[in-house]
């Protein structure tokens, strides 16, 4: 029996080995992709030589380094960063069918950009801090300040409640929703095409200092958030079993949900409103390695920079030139291989 159970055990560890390998090499290959295809073709030699810049043609040069380069980096930080904080958001809820949209944050974001676009319309081209623009900073303060607000709902003298948090998370979406909605019906056709978009989210604003932002924060978050693996483990259990194993609950969910909400806040401004990623390839990911979040966290991450720089090249080139909004993509991509998972994981030998 402890011999089979040895065996099982190292025949987990292997088959997560070789998920985590296959990801690192996928991750190399769709980033090449999403370089090299585009509306405009390039060889793959020619793109080789402009990103080690040995490209004589200037316009073969522009293309690859001022267009395709930043927005390919832009979807591999925006995936990893949504993949990271659903896997957080449903270790945290305890609900493998969370999404970090749950305590509103993706709501408040988009509410916040809706109103600079109808209520500053002349400025939004202006630039503001860290070569954002106004419709990314009034994006970012709208998420921080929802979950700020719904967090202080959650919290009372005997600490957090998640339940409540999360109630009051739905309620504020709603809130917010109407609110965009209200916007929207008084918006004039310019402001409602641009509010639109920006709900289904682009990566068509990628450039060199936008990503810079993006490269720190998504750094720093996907540096930060596997040290509280052993934490997420331990909630799994629930919250008085993981206070008997050492945990300081409050300080963690505290924690989590700031950062949680500074990686969602910082996308949608970043990128728009892109739904799906937080939710299923954290629940892919789980499925295929299971719950342990010292694995789950680094392969949500990658995961989710592969999904994300699939759906953009496709979104790119579908119907080129004419470019879908990634987010439209992330659902037609992502919906069908989910449902199927769902429907075949007991084959794939999945709980």
């Amino acid at each position: 029996m402890v011999i089979h159970r040895q065996i099982t055990l190292s025949a987990h560890v292997n088959q997560r080995t070789k998920l985590l390998a296959s990801f690192s090499l996928a991750l190399p290959l769709c980033f090449l992709a999403a370089v090299v295809f585009g509306a405009v073709e390039l060889p793959w030699s020619a793109t080789a030589r402009s990103l080690l810049g040995l490209e004589s043609d200037s316009r073969t040069t522009m293309i690859v380094l001022e267009i395709r380069l930043p927005r390919a980096l832009m979807a591999a930080f925006i995936g990893a960063l949504l993949a990271i904080c659903g896997a957080v958001t449903q270790g945290l809820f305890r609900n493998p069918l969370a999404d970090p949209s749950l305590i509103g944050v993706t709501a408040g974001a988009t509410t916040g950009a809706a109103m600079v676009i109808f209520f500053a319309s002349s400025f939004t081209s202006l630039q503001g801090l860290a070569g954002l623009s106004l419709v990314s900073l009034g994006a970012f303060a709208g998420g921080a300040l929802t979950v700020l607000f719904v967090y202080r709902l959650a919290t009372s003298s005997r600490g957090t409640s998640v339940a409540t948090m999360l109630l009051a998370g739905v309620a504020i979406t709603a809130l917010a929703g109407g609110l965009s909605g209200l916007l929207e019906y008084f918006s004039n056709n310019e402001m409602l095409r641009r509010i639109s978009l920006w709900r289904m989210g682009g990566l068509d604003g990628a450039n060199q200092q936008s990503v810079a932002v993006a490269a720190v924060f998504t750094l720093a978050i996907v540096f930060v958030l596997p040290r509280y693996a052993n934490a997420l483990n331990a909630l799994l259990l629930g919250e008085s079993e993981a206070r008997h194993l050492g945990i300081r609950v409050q300080r963690v969910k505290l924690q989590l949900v700031l950062i949680v909400a500074l990686g969602v806040g910082l996308s949608v401004a970043l990128a728009g409103s892109i739904a799906f990623v937080g939710l299923v390839v954290p629940h892919i990911i789980r499925l295929m390695v299971g719950p342990d979040h010292r694995l789950l966290l680094p392969a949500s991450a990658l995961g989710g920079a592969i999904l994300l720089l699939l759906a953009d090249t496709v979104a790119r080139v579908a119907i080129a030139p004419v470019e879908l909004p990634v987010g439209i993509v992330t659902a037609f991509l992502g919906a069908p291989f989910f449902i199927s998972l769902l429907r075949y994981r007991h084959q794939y030998g999945m709980q």
